[in-house]
């Protein structure tokens, strides 16, 4: 596989084929992308999908293109629509700082230390915006697996290895907080500067709403698996009486008719009707306008109205009387021009119709096929005059 030759080449050919990767991208969760669209999105230049395949931009299947992982996962890191909720990151990005800061501390030559204390400012950055993303994906996916998760059985399952995740993410705050607070003072006291204040600063900042976070979805876990186990319980039951109902033992081995005979709630009653008076007051007002037509709506007259019958109509009327109208086929006037090679003014006006055309009906057909099948003709700077209309040289593709 070949790679981009410099950052030039990577935007330059991003930047060219956005419309086809905009596509990808919002599909890649519905199904793999055919190539015959893949081609037209490229406007049937098979270079342009090869060139992204041996870069490695897009991958081929078959018949079938797909997103490479790579750049995928870096659009949605960049978008931060990503749905994967990557513990490993924060511990390869701790454990990465703490080595840094080691090599800081053993470093002699000040030019050295300087690259190390960069690099260790910026993994502190990315530490609390990975942090936050984590925790902004946790609770992400814990909404959509309760809502969306039709099995009770695995719906807990994910709900339970969501809450171990959770569990790990606080974890990883308190090894940052102590990596800050405790493990490290010395290199803080050491390397201490205005930016390496404010960094810190920061992650303080967003460490404290993660932490905030995490008790939301630690109490929004419980309340799901909780209404989880609550529905188990009431579906377990009813199954249960469903199947002494279909037994047709459900009276003798239950106390079902003295829980009916009990039981005082409005469900098993019949429902009360009760006329109502409007007052003249609200009558006379505007409201009583919308509450009239509601109920007029629902009455149902029982008053049958006969309709007249309507004379009989005049014999004159009766007559056939057959008007045939041309019209022009301009998809065979297009076959037409492409096979001719001429120019497309000078063909519409010289083109044999199956009715005689006026110049201002020509003029017509002219800008009809223009509009209509713009992508098949080319379209040159020259331009020329007849009867007074001046139109464009427009030739066949």
């Amino acid at each position: 596989m070949n790679t981009f030759a410099n950052i030039k080449e990577l935007l330059r050919t991003l930047s060219r084929e956005q419309a086809l990767l905009s596509e990808m991208f919002e599909k890649r969760k519905t199904f793999s992308y055919k190539y015959d669209y893949a081609l037209e999105m490229v406007e049937g230049d098979e270079s342009r999908i090869n060139f992204l395949i041996e870069r490695g931009v897009i991958r081929e299947n078959g018949n079938w293109l797909e997103l490479d992982d790579q750049f995928l996962q870096f659009f949605e890191q960049v978008l931060e629509v990503n749905e994967e909720i990557n513990i490993s990151l924060i511990d390869s990005n701790i454990q990465y700082l703490t080595d840094h800061i080691n090599y800081y501390l053993k470093e002699n030559s000040e030019h050295r230390k300087y690259n190390y204390l960069r690099t260790i400012k910026s993994s502190l950055r990315k530490m609390g915006m990975i942090t936050l993303r984590n925790i902004v994906d946790l609770k992400r996916n814990i909404d959509n697996t309760f809502k969306n998760e039709p099995n009770y059985k695995i719906k807990k399952a994910k709900l339970e290895s969501l809450d171990k995740k959770r569990d790990d993410i606080s974890s990883f705050i308190e090894r940052i907080e102590r990596l800050l607070n405790e493990e490290e003072m010395t290199f803080f006291k050491i390397a201490l500067d205005d930016e390496l204040i404010q960094i810190i600063h920061l992650l303080r900042v967003q460490l404290n709403e993660c932490r905030h976070n995490m008790i939301a979805a630690q109490k929004q876990i419980i309340e799901y698996l909780n209404q989880i186990q609550h529905q188990s319980h009431v579906v377990e039951k009813v199954r249960q009486l469903k199947y002494l109902k279909d037994q047709f033992t459900i009276r003798n081995d239950t106390n079902i008719d003295q829980r009916l005979a009990t039981d005082k709630h409005l469900i098993f009653e019949k429902r009360a009707f009760y006329p109502l008076k409007l007052s003249l007051e609200f009558l006379s007002s505007d409201e009583s306008l919308d509450t009239i037509r509601k109920v007029d709506q629902k009455r149902v007259s029982t008053v049958r109205i006969k309709i007249p019958i309507a004379s009989a109509l005049p014999i004159e009327l009766l007559n056939e009387e057959v008007q045939t109208e041309v019209q022009i086929n301009l998809e065979e006037v297009r076959k037409g021009f492409v096979a001719s090679g001429n120019d497309l003014f000078n063909f519409v006006l010289g083109y044999p119709y199956e009715k005689e055309l006026s110049f201002d009906e020509q003029v017509t057909v002219f800008c009809q096929l223009i509009s209509l099948y713009e992508n098949e003709f080319k379209f040159t700077d020259a331009f020329d005059v007849f009867n007074e209309v001046e139109y464009t040289i427009v030739l066949p593709k």
